[in-house]
C-alpha cells in the first residue's frame, strides 16, 4: 500500500506543471528585453490588447486598476496583437502613442505577438494550456482577454474579453490573490 501511494505522489508531482510566466522573456514595446522574472512577487493581469475594437475603451478601466491597486503589488501587462480580424494593424510605435493620446497608459505594453494560431507565442500557448498550466484551457476568444497570475507566477484565472476589470468578480479575484 504504502509503495503505490509513493507512486501515485511521485506521478503527481512529476505531472504538475511547473512552468510559471517568469520563464519567459518578451520585447517592451520600445524593443528591449524584458525578463517577466522581473514580476515576481507581484499580481499580475496579463491582456492582449487592440487598438481598433469593440473593446478598446477597456484601457481605461486597466489604467485605473493598474493606478488603484499598483502600490499594493499589482501590475497589468498589455500585449498587443492582431489576431481578430486586424484590429492591431500599427507598429509598436503606432500602439505605443495611441496608448498614450487616447487612454493615458502607464502601465508596461509589449511589443505586439500573436495569441493564437501557428505563430502562437510561447506565453500565450502557456496561459492557454491547462497541462503548461495547470488551470486554464482554451485558446483566447477575442481581444482584452484577460489572464490573473499569482505571485508565485502561476495562473489564477482567466477573464472573457467582454468581461471589464472593475467588474466584480475580477475585483475580488485580484483582492484574493494581493491578500
Amino acid at each position: 500500500m504504502k509503495a503505490i501511494l509513493m507512486t501515485l505522489l511521485f506521478s503527481f508531482l512529476v505531472a504538475a506543471p511547473t512552468k510559471t510566466v517568469y520563464d519567459f522573456k518578451l520585447k517592451n514595446i520600445d524593443g528591449k528585453d524584458v525578463n517577466l522574472s522581473e514580476y515576481k512577487g507581484k499580481v499580475i493581469v496579463m491582456v492582449n490588447v487592440a487598438s481598433y475594437c469593440g473593446y478598446t475603451s477597456q484601457y481605461k478601466d486597466l489604467e485605473a486598476i493598474y493606478q488603484k491597486y499598483k502600490s499594493k503589488g499589482l501590475v497589468v501587462l498589455g500585449f498587443p496583437a492582431n489576431n481578430f480580424m486586424a484590429q492591431e494593424p500599427g507598429t509598436d510605435a503606432d500602439i505605443k502613442q495611441f496608448c498614450s493620446r487616447e487612454y493615458a497608459v502607464t502601465f508596461p505594453m509589449f511589443s505586439k505577438i500573436s495569441v493564437k494560431g501557428k505563430d502562437i507565442h510561447p506565453l500565450y500557448a502557456y496561459l492557454t494550456n491547462k497541462s503548461e498550466n495547470g488551470v486554464v484551457d482554451g485558446g483566447v476568444q477575442w481581444n482584452f482577454q484577460k489572464y490573473l497570475i499569482g505571485k508565485d507566477g502561476k495562473v489564477i484565472a482567466s477573464f472573457k474579453p467582454g468581461t471589464k476589470v472593475t467588474e466584480a468578480e475580477v475585483i475580488k479575484a485580484i483582492e484574493a490573490a494581493l491578500n
